[in-house]
């Protein structure tokens, strides 16, 4: 009698004959590959019960097995193929022979077809504003998925911050209206892959299957068609992924293939979180071990990227997400975790496939000097390099928010603590290619951090939208979430996205239940961002700042074509009359602005400009 067991997707099957009692396949990791891949070495990861005493074999014009790794795990088998450049698409068999040549175990892999210009797609780049969003906390498009029989976590409590909510794929699709009326051109959406974790399981982050979507937000032949939808509408799909570690449940850590699999022998050792280890020319080899081997939780084991199983298997993992879902973007979090020398060859080799593809690496630190060292083309004094091109610009975030809370009356206080930070570009090879933003979903909301004052909250999405680099806006900025009652709290910070349930007495979608100041927001949130999908002297325009005066901060983009915007921070409780004359150089030969939000003009022959009070003013220079 033969049994098909279905992987997931239907281009990978195993048979198994009856015969077989001793032993049972499981999984074959990739679920598929392409041909005409830059890169021909593909690794399978074959797992079973007890399989791994048997050989690989099989007959396929192009491929050849070049090796096989087996391990002290008897249910692993590591096979290492050569697809060469003659190979067509199609599906090959493969057996599982024992020592005397019985098959033992077959199964068919489908090599497939790449879809035209995949090697030349496009990534995230400076035209583009990310959304950012928690896919359980945004909209709940599918309740029959909400609870899926047999995983782990089950409650489902929307009173509960740490708990399931909800928010799934089809959520998300029914919103791509929504999403593109407001300006975006790109979602970064937090983990979608399984987390099969007994609680806490809702944002993502301890994966449980690098190759499957978490059935509680569908499939992942949803969540493909999600990206396709979003391409048709101009909006970009940045998936979020983690290297570093995994969930204490995934099925490789509860069975690992080798003793290193996981760091500290697979026993909890947390780590020291001190990421200048990495690149402090004085550190001991032990400050740099209990930071990139340490755990952050019990529940969150930490891989070894030195492995070279390991590290085949998530570079693999990465390009198959890439191809299979047709993604434009990744957010790497915890970028300077693993092993530095693992990720300089996981972002190289994704830049030799995709070479106008993009990746955002997460270095949460506030000095440019310790952000830089990560981003390609940076001359370090350990010579270290890598192929990332954008990293999150932490320390202008916290910049901001201590220059519009601080009192600009003191020596490098106020204003001048932004002014200085961005002194400080000359530290990256490439500062435009930055991801800016205001808040994330890990710090507290811009309107928390601003003291719920709904102008200087603007200021914020006005500035980021217009500075160098890539602008991300967490969901729910545009209506002045926040989460006062209890700064720092992620599951308050994660709040459900009003009107994305049911029910729901305050729908953002259609304003019903907002107050005046979050329509205001969102109306002038839209505003800019809509302005800015044409505004190129955004995209790509030079960047000159003057040193903060009397609570005002300007900068000028402009163009070598003569296209100039000038960005006014008014931080002052009162309107305010700029004087000119010092932004000569800028403005010399041209007669008047333009407010790009109220459409207000003001004459420059009067030497100067009227600032409302609390506002960041974006002047179209004529």
């Amino acid at each position: 009698m033969i049994k098909k067991i279905a992987l997931f997707v239907l281009s990978v099957f195993i048979v198994v004959s009856s015969a077989q009692a001793q032993s049972s396949l499981k999984r074959v990791e990739p679920l598929n590959w392409w041909v005409g891949m830059k890169h021909q070495d593909l690794q399978l990861l074959i797992y079973g019960e007890k399989i791994g005493h048997l050989y690989p074999t099989f007959s396929y014009e192009g491929v050849s097995l070049t090796k096989v790794v087996r391990t002290e795990n008897p249910n692993y088998i590591f096979a290492y193929l050569s697809i060469g450049s003659q190979a067509k698409a199609g599906t090959m068999k493969v057996d599982l022979l024992d020592e005397k040549g019985v098959a033992q175990h077959s199964f068919a892999y489908e090599l497939k077809e790449r879809d035209a210009g995949s090697a030349d797609r496009e990534g995230f780049n400076t035209s583009d504003v990310m959304y950012l969003v928690t896919p359980d906390r945004f909209v709940n498009g599918d309740p029959t998925n909400d609870q899926i029989e047999g995983m782990r976590e089950q409650s489902l409590d929307r009173t509960a911050g740490y708990k399931r909510h909800g928010g799934d794929i089809q959520g998300l699709e029914d919103s791509l209206d929504y999403i593109k009326d407001m300006g975006f051109t790109a979602i970064w959406l937090n983990p979608v892959l399984e987390n099969d974790q007994p609680d806490a399981s809702y944002h993502g982050y301890a994966a449980t299957d690098f190759y499957k979507v978490d059935r509680r937000f569908g499939t992942n032949e949803h969540y493909r068609r999600f990206v396709k939808k979003a391409k048709k509408q101009g909006i970009k799909t940045i998936m979020d992924m983690i290297l570093n570690h995994s969930g204490h449940k995934h099925w490789f850590v509860e069975d690992k293939p080798t003793k290193d699999w996981v760091n500290f022998g697979g026993s909890y050792v947390n780590t020291s979180h001190r990421r200048q280890a990495n690149i402090d020319a004085y550190a001991s080899d032990y400050d740099r071990k209990m930071f990139t081997d340490g755990w952050f939780v019990a529940s969150m084991p930490d891989l070894n990227q030195r492995n070279e199983l390991m590290s085949d298997y998530l570079i693999q993992n990465t390009i198959w997400w890439v191809e299979y879902a047709d993604l434009s973007g990744i957010r790497m979090d915890t970028y300077p975790y693993p092993d530095k020398h693992f990720m300089t060859e996981w972002t190289c080799r994704l830049a030799e496939e995709y070479p106008s593809f993009n990746v955002v690496g997460e270095e949460w630190f506030n000095d440019p000097a310790i952000v830089s060292y990560w981003q390609r083309g940076k001359k370090n004094h350990d010579g270290y390099t890598s192929c990332l091109r954008s990293l999150m610009d932490f320390p202008i975030q916290e910049a901001f928010r201590d220059a519009l809370k601080t009192d600009d009356k003191h020596w490098g206080q106020g204003l001048m603590k932004l002014y200085d930070k961005l002194v400080l570009d000359f530290q990256y090879p490439e500062p435009e290619e930055l991801v800016v933003f205001p808040d994330n979903h890990d710090m507290d909301r811009i309107h928390t951090q601003m003291g719920e004052d709904a102008d200087f909250t603007r200021m914020s999405l006005a500035y980021f939208a217009t500075m160098r680099g890539v602008p991300q806006f967490y969901y729910g900025t545009e209506i002045l979430m926040e989460n006062s009652a209890k700064p720092g709290d992620h599951g308050l910070i994660r709040t459900d996205f009003p009107g994305g349930w049911a029910g729901d007495a305050v729908n953002a979608f259609t304003g019903k239940g907002l107050t005046a100041e979050q329509k205001k927001t969102q109306v002038y949130l839209k505003k800019l961002l809509q302005w800015r999908k044409n505004a190129k002297v955004i995209h790509t325009g030079d960047l000159m700042h003057f040193v903060p005066e009397n609570g005002v901060y300007v900068f000028f983009r402009y163009m070598k074509s003569g296209e100039k915007v000038m960005v006014v921070l008014n931080k002052n409780d009162a309107e305010t009359r700029l004087p000119l004359a010092r932004y000569a150089e800028m403005l010399s030969g041209r007669i008047g602005v333009v407010d790009v939000i109220s459409q207000e003009k003001q004459d420059l022959s009067q030497g100067v400009l009227l600032l409302d009070a609390k506002t960041t003013h974006i002047f179209e220079v004529q």
